[in-house]
């Protein structure tokens, strides 16, 4: 009998456990589907402020900035994207696996980089690991994430570039594809692997006409630091819908083997309570033998 109060325990816990896995693959899949949308309506803005820097280099091929210039890896920065909560699969560890994967493969000297956390996790990881950290609190990944909330980070890290303290600046994140498929990215942010070439022909049918005031230098000035924000606040953006695609599928998985399990715990539960029957009937039917 306490077998069976054992199993029961069991079935009553996972069932449990199982509430509360469905109720959160609910809450992901409808935070997902705002998520996407953002995201999806959010890239054609970065892809639109590549078609004016390619008609601004078009324009005038002798521009140059900081930004544009790759000069000797003396220090770099790495700007992880992670989340705030586990329970989202292996989303956090693919961006933690494919860092310092990178880093073995281009064999960095770990005391010659620097890490920008943007999430909780990310944070909790690299001072763990001992990596030095540009700030001193994570930065939160809320549902709403705004340029306000890394707007210090990104002041600090290109404050950093022009001055000459660090020589590029790399994010890992994750890229999301669709609802099953999520993949990291390792991706230069500066100095820019810029093509003057992209989308020359669509920008030029778009806006036949550019007009830089005061001046086209002036403009790279301003837009070039505005590209390297946008394109760093679009990757959040894309971690975001990852996280919570990555969350669904994994509270689904974990729904499912919780209710496999209920199922298999039942089975055991109701053979040990028929052997628990049959042996009281056995001991009964023993006992009015022995009367008779």
């Amino acid at each position: 009998m306490a077998n069976m109060r054992d199993i029961k325990q069991r079935i009553q816990g996972t069932q449990k456990t199982s509430q509360i896995t469905k109720a959160m693959h609910m809450v992901s899949a409808s935070k997902l589907k705002k998520a996407e949308k953002t995201i999806k309506d959010y890239r054609p803005l970065t892809e639109k402020l590549e078609a004016i820097l390619s008609r601004m280099f078009n324009e005038d091929p002798d521009l140059t900035h900081p930004f544009l210039n790759p000069r000797e890896i003396k220090h770099s920065t790495f700007i992880l994207i992670t989340s705030d909560r586990g329970l989202a699969g292996p989303y956090n560890a693919n961006v933690f696996k494919a860092f310092e994967n990178y880093l073995d493969t281009h064999q960095y000297d770990r005391k010659r980089i620097s890490v920008a956390a943007i999430g909780n996790k990310a944070f909790s990881f690299a001072k763990n690991k001992g990596y030095t950290l540009i700030q001193d609190a994570p930065i939160q990944v809320r549902d709403d994430f705004q340029f306000i909330d890394f707007q210090k980070l990104t002041d600090t890290f290109i404050k950093d570039y022009l001055a000459g303290r660090t020589d590029e600046i790399i994010s890992v994140f994750n890229t999301f594809i669709n609802t099953l498929s999520q993949e990291v990215s390792v991706k230069p942010l500066v100095p820019l692997a810029f093509n003057p070439d992209v989308d020359i022909d669509k920008a030029a049918a778009q806006v036949p006409i550019y007009d830089f005031e005061p001046s086209i230098k002036k403009a790279l000035d301003t837009l070039l630091p505005n590209y390297v924000v946008n394109t760093l606040y679009g990757q959040v953006l894309e971690g975001k819908a990852s996280e919570h695609a990555s969350r669904m599928t994994a509270m689904k998985n974990a729904t499912d083997n919780a209710e496999e399990l209920i199922d298999s715990l039942t089975l055991t539960y109701n053979k040990a309570r028929q052997d628990a029957i049959t042996i009281e009937l056995t001991d009964i039917i023993g006992g009015a033998n022995a009367v008779n």
